[in-house]
């Protein structure tokens, strides 16, 4: 056992090492070409930077506005009817707009009703089975100036529909009424 931990603790270091001692071998300029990849992430980083601030705002102004919770209230009919503790359904509609968002309900679901209670089962499930899509549309599109991203939207949403019915459904299948 000790071996394998041996060679848990060295892996990444020796890949970390491995990748510049390869491109040196290669004739590579490994600081500079380094220095290249930084820069032109920086210039990206900042290319992306107007669409991320806009989208931070609608997502602020929507929360702020209380439409959030207006929308919330008649969904919670419909995701009890689908096996869904209504308790979950913020983290449903948080999750496609903001990973930290989604992340601090999740942690306030886990504090108020546990880890190992149904809410806390199927909240953690769906926060690992769906993804930020308006963060990554945001950075992915706007990182090469993609204007209309109309398919790519209703694709992540369906996506996102999809994990959270299968976390739903997986859930109750796997943990019961927990």
């Amino acid at each position: 056992m000790e071996a394998l931990q041996l060679l848990s603790a060295w892996t990444i270091p020796a890949v970390v090492a491995l990748i510049p001692a390869a491109g040196f071998v290669r004739g590579v300029r490994v600081y500079e070409a380094f220095c290249e990849g930084a820069k032109e992430g920086f210039h990206t980083a900042v290319g992306i930077l107007p669409y991320l601030v806009a989208m931070f705002a609608a997502i602020g102004v929507f929360r702020a506005s209380g439409a959030f919770d207006l929308l919330i209230g008649p969904l919670a009919g419909i995701a009890r009817l689908l096996g869904a503790p209504p308790e979950v359904l913020p983290l449903a509609l948080l999750r496609p707009l903001s990973g930290s968002g989604a992340l601090g309900y999740l942690s306030d679901l886990l504090k108020e009703h546990g880890p190992d209670s149904l809410v806390g089962l199927m909240a953690s499930t769906m926060q690992g089975s769906t993804e930020t899509t308006f963060y990554i549309l945001t950075v992915y599109l706007g990182a090469v100036r993609v204007t209309r991203a109309r398919h790519a939207v209703a694709v992540g949403l369906l996506s996102d529909l999809a994990g959270f019915a299968a976390a739903v459904y997986v859930t109750r299948l796997v943990f019961g009424g927990a």
